[in-house]
């Protein structure tokens, strides 16, 4: 696990607040993003987890400007600090074209689409090292080996010459990795990085970024499905589930006393090296970001649904015995959730 801060930085880096993303469709419009707010801070790790689509990609692209403009329409507020204060939000795409790479980068889900297929992997590399920095083409090639070192690829000056479909699925996740530091961001948004990836390799390419992330003090949002992938690397985590953020705090804290229903269950669907029977699934389905129900949205898988949890507005409350960082959840019944006997006869009914 990433050594925690001992206290937040005076700024953060980054500060999500009140972000909504919504994306017109042929059926109706998507609430992907309602309401999220985090703060990312100096030299830090965040986790952000939670089921397939609950928002976590929707919410990094909107933070970096890639969502189409014509069908997806954001609001809130993103601000990225050393740049004076305003919302990326409200940047024309040449000015967030400027801070991307720079400042901020990202590394996508399938490293096996990410890059043009048609290009050498030198010549992609040599373009990101020299987009924000005046070099010749020799220093250019020579940054771009020293980052195919960096991030461990052997035999670095032959396999800049080779073209994406010549490179394994964990060496084309270390060259989009050498891609995304060529200009040294600030943060890095890793958009699960080890899915497509063997549980050998993805441990080798966690490593690295927590490595990478130690080395140069840039700060890192890391977003998986992976529970146990969080645990491992990151200082804080929030946890997402129907666009919506339902827990958030230090990755102690979340492992060991997790205050909402919904982050309980993800726990305990992690594999045990002790367990023999069959794997625990969380029963149930997420609802529909188009029609998304009053009160709850956890409320119909949730063992300790109350009929109240149908009509309660929800919001994010601080959770019992939490720490100075903050822990905080969307559960009204965040103080009976640690009570096993109280969660085994709701599993039992």
């Amino acid at each position: 696990m990433a050594e925690s801060l001992a206290e937040p930085a005076a700024e953060p880096l980054l500060t999500v607040e009140d972000l909504h993303t919504y994306l017109a469709t042929g059926q109706g419009v998507v609430r992907a993003v309602d309401g999220v707010s985090f703060t990312v801070g100096q030299a830090e790790v965040l986790g952000i987890v939670g089921e397939s689509g609950c928002g976590k990609t929707v919410t990094c692209r909107t933070i970096m400007g890639l969502m189409p403009r014509r069908t997806a329409f954001s609001s809130g507020q993103v601000i990225y600090h050393p740049n004076g204060g305003g919302s990326l939000l409200d940047l024309p795409q040449s000015e967030l074209q400027k801070l991307r790479g720079a400042h901020l980068a990202m590394i996508f889900q399938d490293p096996m689409t990410a890059l043009n297929p048609v290009r050498s992997i030198g010549d992609q590399l040599i373009e990101a090292v020299t987009a924000h920095a005046s070099l010749s083409r020799a220093e250019a090639r020579d940054r771009a080996i020293g980052l195919l070192i960096r991030v461990g690829i052997p035999a670095p000056e032959r396999r800049m010459r080779d073209y994406p479909f010549q490179f394994s699925g964990g060496m084309l996740q270390r060259a989009l990795i050498a891609i995304a530091l060529a200009s040294s961001p600030r943060l890095l948004l890793a958009d699960e990085p080890t899915t497509s990836l063997d549980v050998i390799i993805q441990d080798q390419i966690l490593s690295l970024l927590l490595e990478l992330q130690r080395d140069t003090g840039m700060s890192m949002i890391l977003v998986s499905h992976d529970l146990a992938v969080i645990t491992e690397v990151c200082d804080r985590v929030i946890v997402m589930y129907a666009g919506q953020v339902v827990e958030e705090g230090e990755v102690a804290t979340i492992i060991t006393a997790p205050s909402h229903p919904y982050t309980k269950a993800l726990l305990e669907a992690l594999p045990q090296a002790d367990q023999h029977g069959p794997l625990r699934s969380i029963p149930g389905a997420p609802p529909s970001l188009i029609d998304t129900p009053a009160g709850c949205r956890f409320a119909p898988r949730c063992p300790l649904a109350l009929p109240e949890c149908a009509s309660w507005v929800t919001e994010l409350v601080q959770a019992e015995g939490a720490g100075s960082r903050g822990h905080r959840t969307r559960c009204w019944r965040h103080h009976e959730v640690g009570k096993v006997g109280a969660w085994q006869a709701s599993d039992s009914a």
